[in-house]
């Protein structure tokens, strides 16, 4: 009785994202390289988690894989209660647009447009009305501490503001999930902690972060570390107290 009480409430909301026995080999036959092997975690609301492992373990790999941007060679997603490998393409889109945020090293921005375009072009591709895009891309970028800079271009912008433009565009269409890959590693220390706790502010009851990360000084930050080596998770650990630095975090 109580399983089918579950079955009929649905996904629980609180796990935003749910991978199972993830495998991904690319290339075939000879050739065929095996890039992930039989991974499982889950990613809750309310979590700032950590993906670590050396370069070529598989950490970018993985990401695509939860975010739907790939396809497993077995084993399943499940991303905000949707089985992404039972959905076309356009629907895995569609959910990506409405859970999903992303930011990336490299920042990813167009050169070419202002810092309220480059967020609020990407809520018009969303489906957001111009009008309301430009107020929220204001807003985004007011709570980013760049509000005084919403009509300068990336090339006016420092490295850890432009990576402030990139948490602006990924915040303002309300995500559930943001994932981070390696936001930090091309921005000086300061820099680099003021961006990652502004990641770890937009953390609540219904907000998940996880971000790839070669840096161990964001594990003062981090509820959870999840550590991987040659495609396979080795470690899944929650962060104890006495590693948290108040006066990292400060």
């Amino acid at each position: 009785m109580i399983a089918a009480m579950r079955t009929v409430e649905g996904p629980d909301p609180q796990v935003l994202v749910q991978a199972d026995r993830l495998t991904k080999v690319f290339g075939e036959g000879a050739l065929a390289t095996t890039v992930l092997r039989d991974v499982t975690l889950t990613i809750r609301a309310g979590e700032f988690v950590l993906l670590m492992g050396p370069s070529g373990s598989g950490k970018s790999t993985l990401l695509c894989l939860l975010s739907g941007l790939l396809l497993p060679s077995s084993g399943t997603v499940t991303l905000c209660g949707a089985p992404l490998s039972r959905l076309s393409g356009g629907d895995a889109a569609e959910v990506r647009r409405r859970h999903l945020g992303f930011i990336f090293q490299s920042y990813n921005l167009f050169p070419a447009l202002t810092a309220l375009d480059n967020v609020g072009e990407v809520l018009v591709l969303k489906g957001v009305a111009r009008s309301r895009a430009t107020e929220l891309a204001t807003e985004a970028l007011t709570r980013v501490g760049l509000g005084h800079r919403l009509r300068l271009r990336p090339a006016d912008l420092s490295g850890g503001e432009r990576q402030r433009v990139a948490i602006a565009r990924a915040l303002a269409g309300d995500p559930s999930l943001i994932f981070g890959d390696e936001p930090t590693a091309a921005l000086d220390r300061h820099t680099g902690m003021e961006i990652v706790g502004l990641l770890k502010e937009q953390v609540n009851g219904r907000r998940g972060v996880l971000l790839v990360t070669h840096d161990h000084r964001l594990v003062p930050y981090a509820d959870r570390i999840i550590e991987i080596d040659d495609g396979q998770l080795i470690g899944n650990r929650t962060v104890d107290p006495s590693e948290r630095n108040v006066e990292v975090l400060r």
